[in-house]
This record gives structure tokens, sequence and C-alpha cells, in this order.
């Protein structure tokens, strides 16, 4: 399959990309790494008029830490930048990031595929969106009225479709604080698939225990979903396994070609318990 015709704009600042955007209005589409846009425009599922390519804007990618504690992620950095980061740049309380890059693709896509890119995108089994919705994150988004902030839990608004305007650009992701008992695993039926579901858990351990804690999960509804029903379970001095099944029980997942709701719902017992051990284990 070959896309639809368009015509390709190349920015020089971000600054000139907002401008672009609003200049071409609803036809147009930002493009870095790419590699969710084209295979959906060479599948006709999506058929821009514009393409607006930010890859050469440099200044958005970075990866650092700041003196508050936050972890700072440009849009443009890459999967394996961030899991290849030393612990100098990505600090031990935010190794769930690096580990999670494992589940992403395959070493091609994740050496081309960008952290803006796979949170613009908004598709709820991506493992970005569901680390922003886990851990808090806020995404900042710069068009032509100035800069913004938007919590993660109100930026993912459908399948596909996010809080961003048609005439703004992501420029950062910001982790506002360490997550050192946090875990993030999946089911797809191949290595590299999509995740069926998937389950990020950050715990809060105090004295060698487990006193609360955050699960939230992808690939059961049409955005990644927090589950406090299960964090209930974990501020209560519940175990694992209770942890688990109040996840399962909160969710009405879809029936589709990739599985029943009942399906959907086996795998969040087992893997909300998965993530939570392996949180622990850290």
């Amino acid at each position: 399959m070959k896309p639809a015709p368009f015509r390709y704009h190349r920015a020089r600042d971000v600054e000139g990309a907002a401008a672009l955007l609003a200049e071409l209005g609803a036809d147009a589409k930002v493009i870095a790494g790419g590699q969710s846009l084209v295979a959906m425009m060479n599948f006709r599922l999506a058929r821009p008029r514009h393409l607006v390519d930010i890859g050469g804007l440099r200044a958005l990618d970075h990866l650092s830490t700041g003196p508050d504690g936050a972890l700072h992620i440009g849009a443009l950095t890459t999967h394996h930048t961030v899991e290849t980061a030393p612990d100098a740049r990505l600090s031990a309380g935010f190794a769930v990031l690096r580990a999670a890059m494992g589940w992403i693709g395959h070493l091609p896509i994740r050496t081309r595929g960008t952290v803006g890119g796979s949170i613009a995108h908004a598709d709820a089994t991506a493992e970005w969106c569901l680390l922003a919705v886990a851990l808090d994150a806020e995404v900042v988004a710069r068009g032509p009225r100035g800069e913004r902030r938007i919590p993660a839990a109100d930026f993912f608004l459908g399948p596909y479709l996010s809080a961003l305007d048609p005439d703004e650009i992501l420029i950062e992701i910001v982790f506002p604080r360490p997550a050192p008992y946090a875990a993030l695993t999946e089911f797809a039926e191949r290595r590299g698939d999509f995740a069926i579901v998937s389950a990020a858990v950050d715990l809060d351990v105090e004295g060698g225990a487990v006193r609360g804690g955050r699960v939230a999960l992808g690939g059961v509804a049409p955005v990644p979903v927090r589950v406090p029903q299960a964090s209930e379970v974990l501020a209560g001095g519940g175990s694992f396994a209770d942890c688990a099944e109040a996840a399962a029980a909160a969710v009405d997942p879809p029936d589709d070609a990739n599985g029943s709701a009942s399906y959907r719902q086996d795998l969040v017992r087992t893997l909300v318990r998965r993530a939570c051990e392996e949180a622990r284990n850290r």
C-alpha cells in the first residue's frame, strides 16, 4: 500500500511548526519518528494532506533530572535513548522507564520511535501512555497561545485522541517524582506486538512493607486507566492477589478479535499480581 498524496513541510523551530499547523488546519499532521503515522498512512487509515516534520528540532531531544527531582524527557527522545540511558541521566528512581522499553516493538522501532510521538498518538495499549498515567506525568505542549502543562489523566480522551489542540506541539513529558518501586508488564501474542493487556504498578513502600500504591491498566478501555479499587486494597494492607482481583472486577474490557472480556480480565489478574511482585522486588 502507498499513502494518499500529501505535501511535506520541514519545521525549523517549534514556533514555526506551530505556525504551520495553525495555517494548515486539521489537514496537517506532525511527524517525527513516523513509526505509527507512516504505517497508518500506508494503509490509508490516516490521510493527512500535509506533514509537518519536526525531526530536526534537536532541542526537543533531551533527558534530564531537574533540581526538584522531576524527570524531563524531550518529545524527540527515542525509546532506545531511554533504554540505554546511564544512571547519571536516568536515576534508579526511574528505572521502570528503562525496563519498560524492552516491551516496545523491536530494536529498529525503538531507535527511531520517539517518546513524544508515542504519547501524542494516544494508543491505549502503548507503554508510554500507560506509564504517563500510572506515574502522574504531565505533558507539556506549545502553540501560538503559549505553553501549557496537561496532566496525563486529562490528556488521553479516546482511541488515538488527545487533548492537544490542532496547532499545538508536544514538546516534553515530565515525570514529577521518582518511582523506585514501580513495574510494567504486559501480554501480547508475539514479542514486539501491541499488548492485549498491560499493567503498571507504583508501590508505596515504607520500612520494607507495602503501604499503598497506584495501579494502571492498558487495553481494557479506550484510554489507559487508573484503578482506584485496586489502590484501596493496597492501602488497606491487602495481598497482591486481592489487589489483582479487585482490578479485574473493576474493569469492563471489550470483546474483539484479540480476546473476550473474560479473557482480558484473566490477564488483568495475572499481570497486576506480576507487576506488584516485580515492583516490590525492586
